[in-house]
């Protein structure tokens, strides 16, 4: 089967279409046909090996010089053959999940991690849903405790979790501010945003909020607690591309994060959005309810990988980027 990898840890131009062997399934396992695969952040940090910490963090996905696994982790396809340990899905489901090497043809994932794809979407726009849509649900849901009523303030409301993030804090009735530029201004309103902070022209801490979800890490501690009420909650979701060869990235501001919330009265919280079929089955029946619509900025084929990679990394590409195989 054709996958996308690469040899050493750098820029995109080292992603190659490489024919190798298909997935074997093991007995939990189910190997899908991959139609579509999406592009996160995530990607962009295992391509590059970036930051340095996460080679140590993250052993079975970093290598000292090269990632250990495939580039992607979010698919939808159909299930060619299943584990005997297999008791929910079957040969022929359309089907959508998160699982590490979704840059290919085909892919083997615990059933744990897989679910039916919404009845209602294309391919495309539900391989756009896993890791993004997971982890603005997660965050909000269960670890921020959104409550109706509640003002959230979404830094990095544009990208894929944020614009994910904004439609599931509408669902839970809350009130949520979305921070961008000037350009993604009408997309977050056509998401259902309630106003709009355009960071080239205004500074979202001069206001305070009940949550604030901060997606890209790009402001200090100071400045986000600034920014909520004194007994608001912070979470702090790791950080979209950055600049290569830094040392601690987003895991910088997460670390300071923890230490500062055993002294303060603000809560102060991060968390690990781990995939799971029981969310999967909350999104899909969110997106066949028509709640949560995914933004699809551009489509590439597999082929064509690297400059997917390439338009992530230096175009801040809004919403969602789409693999299709």
């Amino acid at each position: 089967m054709k996958a996308v990898g690469q040899a050493r840890y750098g820029g995109p131009e080292l992603l190659e279409l490489n024919e190798i062997d298909q997935p074997r399934v093991g007995g939990n396992e189910v190997l899908v046909r991959v139609r579509a695969a999406s592009v996160n952040a995530r990607d962009w940090h295992v391509m590059r090996g970036d930051p340095y910490v996460a080679r140590l963090m993250d052993p079975a996905t970093f290598g000292l010089r090269a990632p250990k696994k495939i580039l992607g982790t979010d698919f939808a396809g159909v299930v060619e053959a299943v584990g005997p340990e297999v008791r929910r899905l079957k040969p022929g489901d359309e089907v959508y999940g998160e699982a590490p090497g979704a840059f290919a043809e085909y892919v083997a994932a615990p059933e744990t991690v897989v679910d039916t794809k919404p009845a209602n979407l294309t391919f495309e726009q539900a391989a756009a849903l896993p890791l993004a849509a997971n982890t603005a649900l997660i965050g909000l849901r269960d670890v921020a405790e959104l409550k109706p009523g509640q003002r959230l303030l979404i830094n990095g409301a544009s990208g894929g979790v944020g614009t994910f993030a904004v439609q599931i804090a509408k669902a839970l009735d809350a009130k949520v501010t979305a921070v961008c530029s000037t350009k993604n201004v009408d997309l977050l309103r056509t998401l259902g945003a309630d106003e709009i902070v355009d960071y080239t022209q205004d500074d979202f801490t001069r206001r305070q909020y009940d949550v604030v979800l901060d997606l890209v890490g790009n402001r200090s501690l100071g400045d986000l607690r600034r920014a909520l009420t004194p007994s608001g909650t912070l979470v702090l979701s790791g950080g979209g591309v950055f600049r290569g060869g830094s040392v601690f990235g987003p895991v910088g501001l997460i670390l300071r994060g923890t230490l500062l919330s055993r002294l303060v009265s603000q809560r102060i919280v991060t968390f690990d959005a781990k995939p799971s079929a029981e969310n999967l089955a909350t999104l899909r029946s969110m997106a066949e309810a028509r709640t949560l619509i995914p933004a699809i900025d551009r489509t590439y084929p597999l082929a064509e990988a690297a400059e997917a990679m390439r338009y992530v990394e230096t175009e801040h590409a809004r919403a969602k980027v789409i693999l299709t195989a």
